[in-house]
């Protein structure tokens, strides 16, 4: 890592931000059950939540691409919204909380692209030294999911949001302190985007990345509702939450050493694979504790290895002027569209169908997306990373 990179402002702001994924994601579900929503509701609130990652990330990469100044979009972006999440307080009308919701995660979505962006741009001729940085989002998460979990059982989730409004408040304050990232000293890239979208590689790397997190899915929204259904106290559910990412900490602690020797391409096909074990075991076998702390630390490559690795070849991918935008379709088209569509079908399918066919689909899923990286993804070499 070079030694100008600011690393503890770096860590700083991943741990403020996954924090507070890890009480939106795993939780919000259940505030929202503990106002009376049934599933279809819960599903289309987190899919907006989800959805906004379609649109927000292009606009702003757009704008931090043509203005160079991707921390003043990622200030901006999370005071924003710090300031529209303090909407949950005024109704808990459907509509209100979708309008809410919505406009919150418009600003919340903007930041990380960038904010992912300015730390590869940090990290000149390292990128493989991502993970060692990344790492301390999961410690955020961790923490985030246990504390709750041990603390917000029952009728006491009412107080989730303030918890949320803290951790909103923490990513502002994490930002202020990063400086401008040094794209200026990056090469430039004149190669029109078009060109770089049109390539086999390209889209289908954009396309197993949607795959897989449409697989997610029924996981991100309905996991701790699944288990609560099983038998599952909070604490449980929480402690399994922290298990996964436990997992992904240890990976990311040794990704930098798995990359040169095993390269991104193989390593996005591992996850892949190990993510269609992992939802077939969850879907069929809640009941069985061993199985699913099993599941759980398969997200070690469900994610760890798979985000750890997918981010770097869209590094590769869109280097220079389209920095900005790569980050942005990656977020957009996977987290963004893939989530959504993942929230919206699970929101149907759980009463429709059950969770068996609903973690039958997410596996099918992510299986096609193994095949997509072994047909057509052959990432470009770069001499800090292996590419096998």
């Amino acid at each position: 890592m070079s030694s100008k990179a600011p690393y503890w402002r770096l860590s700083a702001f991943y741990l403020f931000y996954f924090a507070s994924l890890g009480a939106l994601v795993p939780y919000w579900g259940l505030y929202l059950k503990s106002l009376g929503y049934e599933a279809a509701a819960i599903g289309t609130i987190m899919g907006l939540v989800m959805a906004t990652k379609i649109v927000s990330p292009n606009i702003w990469g757009w704008i931090a691409d043509h203005t160079g100044k991707r921390m003043a979009i990622v200030q901006l972006g999370s005071l924003l919204a710090l300031l529209t999440f303090t909407g949950v307080y005024v109704s808990s009308d459907f509509w209100w909380l979708v309008l809410v919701m919505a406009v919150f995660s418009f600003f919340w979505n903007a930041a990380l692209p960038q904010f992912e962006a300015t730390t590869f741009n940090h990290l000149v001729g390292q990128v493989h030294r991502y993970s060692s940085i990344r790492l301390w989002g999961s410690v955020g998460f961790i923490v985030t999911v246990w504390v709750i979990g041990s603390t917000l059982e029952g009728e006491a989730i009412r107080w989730l949001p303030h918890v949320l409004l803290f951790l909103f408040a923490g990513i502002w304050l994490s930002s202020v302190v990063v400086p401008e990232d040094a794209a200026g000293h990056m090469p430039l890239d004149h190669q029109p985007l078009r060109q770089v979208l049109a390539k086999p590689a390209v889209a289908g790397l954009l396309i197993a990345c949607f795959l897989m997190q449409a697989s997610h899915g029924p996981y991100y929204t309905f996991y701790s509702i699944y288990l609560e259904e099983a038998g599952y106290s909070l604490n449980k559910i929480g402690l399994l939450w922290a298990l996964g990412v436990l997992a992904e900490v240890a990976v990311f602690l040794v990704m930098h050493r798995m990359v040169p020797r095993f390269g991104l391409r193989w390593l996005l096909m591992l996850s892949l694979l190990l993510a269609t074990l992992r939802w077939v075991l969850i879907g069929l076998f809640p009941q069985w504790v061993g199985i699913m702390i099993f599941a759980q630390l398969l997200h070690a490559a469900t994610f760890g290895i798979y985000h750890a690795a997918a981010i770097q070849m869209i590094h590769l991918f869109f280097s220079g002027r389209h920095q900005g935008k790569g980050q942005a379709l990656y977020s957009s088209l996977s987290f963004g569209a893939g989530g959504a569509a993942g929230s919206f079908y699970s929101g149907y399918l759980y009463d429709l169908g059950g969770p068996v066919v609903m973690y039958s689909l997410a596996a099918a899923l992510s299986l096609i997306g193994m095949l997509v990286i072994y047909i057509f993804v052959y990432p470009p070499a770069d001499e800090s990373i292996a590419v096998k």
